[in-house]
């Protein structure tokens, strides 16, 4: 990011550009005479907007207007003038674009500021995230070898332990069994490996004690639950080591005939790496929503703040234009001034729909992927077209703002990726679920990208984004690529909660 101007330095700049511009129009002046006085002072204005804060731009715009004033228009030389309405009506026209021009500047600078403390929250969280990948890989890579030395051992005692204890110990999963006075019976090699007390060292001692067990809801509430037919749940179990795990446990009574509770068989599943997946994922979720967030807040900052002062500037001018005492000169300029805040206005109004489309906040998103994919094809030269039931409805807002998301990654990679000349999307909603379609017909996926997006290598991060947008959604996501084109189907479940992760991603 560039670096910001000091202050000094920032009115150094202003006033030399100024004084540049002025020297400008006077060697420009044996051409020009008196016509065009400020057509060197407009880039001053725009220099010193871009690169100084808003105070030096003042001094540069008075600065320009008072040295025309004073050496280009008649009389020259003088602050007395020929023709003083027509004179004072343009210096007023040329300091109230200065103005709007400064305000873009100030607005672009504060987008850029505000732009550069995003990009280093994201970098931190990013950084947390590939830590926490790193240090799960990690963990997944230890517990993988040391559950392959472990199977390896436990083939070789195999022949030497009963068949039943056999069968226990060679799952993974840590199994035990508590008598009816709460002590352990049996300890498995699952549960030697798990918690790393031997079985001599285990048998014996009450599991809730050895283990530092922490309940999700009281003992009692459990007993009871497992006298009637058992428990299951998530418990958090400290180790020999004393580091914790997470483990989803089942809890069977054992009973003999009809006869009361003699003990009950405990299985433990190691579950500590796929809820660090989840704390991640979560995180991951968090990042996007507060990207949309600001998306939004700008959109409507754009909308309501600077597209409004672009309005009050074209009635500003209106007015001048009613006034009927201007010149074919100044009714020319005040024209082409008039037009160019008409483009103002329109590139802030694409602008703020692309970032958050308020039609689909407040029309729905129907119309939203309507005005989308007309503005699609008028920018990209792109046939695209939009396919959608006539009687489609709203959605959830979340669920709304998803496909528009999915829509508008899936066009731009049709725009830069696949040379088609054509686009189709169509939106479909039946027996509860609503299905995306994406389709060009251009080069489609190279084979080595093709191969990382079947989730052998690493996603690029717009297909990354639509499959996270998805997932939280409760959707599936498939990519169908050849040598005819490419064609992205998303699902989504109209009933799924936002926060839903049973997604999948298929690959053809």
């Amino acid at each position: 990011m560039r670096r910001p101007i000091p202050k000094a330095g920032c009115y150094s700049l202003a006033i030399v550009a100024a004084v540049a511009a002025l020297l400008l129009r006077e060697v420009l002046s044996p051409l020009l005479g008196v016509s065009y006085p400020f057509l060197t002072s407009w880039a001053a204005i725009i220099l010193s907007a871009w690169y100084c804060d808003v105070g030096a731009s003042i001094v540069c715009t008075l600065v320009c207007v008072v040295g025309v004033w004073y050496w280009f228009l008649p009389y020259l030389h003088s602050f007395a003038l020929q023709n003083p309405r027509a004179e004072i009506s343009g210096m007023a026209i040329f300091s109230v674009v200065s103005g709007f021009i400064i305000a873009l500047g100030e607005a672009n600078r504060r987008s850029r500021a505000r732009w550069a403390r995003e990009s280093a929250e994201r970098g931190r969280i990013e950084d947390e995230l590939r830590k926490a990948q790193e240090q799960l890989e990690y963990r997944v890579e230890e517990r993988t070898a040391q559950l392959n030395i472990a199977n390896q051992k436990l083939s070789e005692e195999a022949a030497r332990v009963r068949a039943q204890a056999e069968c226990l110990d060679a799952a993974n999963d840590a199994i035990f069994v508590v008598g009816s006075d709460g002590m352990i019976t049996y300890w498995n090699k699952g549960a030697e490996r798990l918690y790393g007390w031997s079985s001599a060292e285990a048998i014996g001692q009450s599991p809730h004690k050895l283990l530092r067990t922490e309940f999700p809801v009281p003992l009692a509430e459990i007993a009871q639950q497992r006298q009637q037919g058992g428990w299951q749940g998530e418990l958090v179990h400290t180790k020999r080591d004393g580091s914790k795990v997470t483990v989803a446990s089942r809890w069977t009574p054992l009973k003999e005939g009809n006869r009361n509770l003699t003990s009950w068989l405990e299985i433990n599943r190691d579950i500590t790496d796929r809820k660090a997946a989840e704390a991640a994922r979560q995180l991951s979720a968090q990042l996007m929503n507060m990207q949309d967030d600001e998306r939004r807040r700008i959109a409507r900052e754009l909308h309501d703040s600077a597209g409004q002062t672009v309005i009050a500037l074209m009635l500003n001018l209106g007015q001048l234009k009613k006034s009927g005492n201007l010149s074919p000169e100044e009714a020319r300029v005040l024209a082409e001034s008039y037009a160019l805040l008409q483009n103002v206005n329109s590139e802030l109004r694409a602008i703020s729909h692309l970032l958050h489309p308020l039609l689909l906040d407040e029309i729905g998103l129907g119309t939203a992927l309507e005005w989308y994919v007309e503005g699609f094809m008028q920018r990209s030269g792109i046939a695209a077209t939009l396919e959608r039931d006539s009687d489609f409805g709203r959605l959830n807002s979340d669920l709304e703002f998803a496909i528009f998301r999915v829509v508008q990654e899936c066009l731009n990679n049709v725009h830069r990726h696949s040379g088609s000349s054509e686009a189709a999307v169509r939106l479909l909603r039946s027996n509860g679920e609503v299905r995306l379609e994406v389709q060009d017909r251009g080069r489609g996926i190279p084979a080595e990208k093709h191969v990382s997006a079947s989730g052998n290598g690493a996603m690029g991060v717009g297909l990354r984004g639509m499959r996270e947008r998805i997932l939280q959604l409760g959707g599936n996501l498939s990519v169908h690529s050849n040598g005819g084109g490419t064609t992205v189907v998303a699902t989504f479940p109209i009933t799924a909660a936002a926060g839903a992760t049973n997604s999948e991603m298929v690959i053809a």
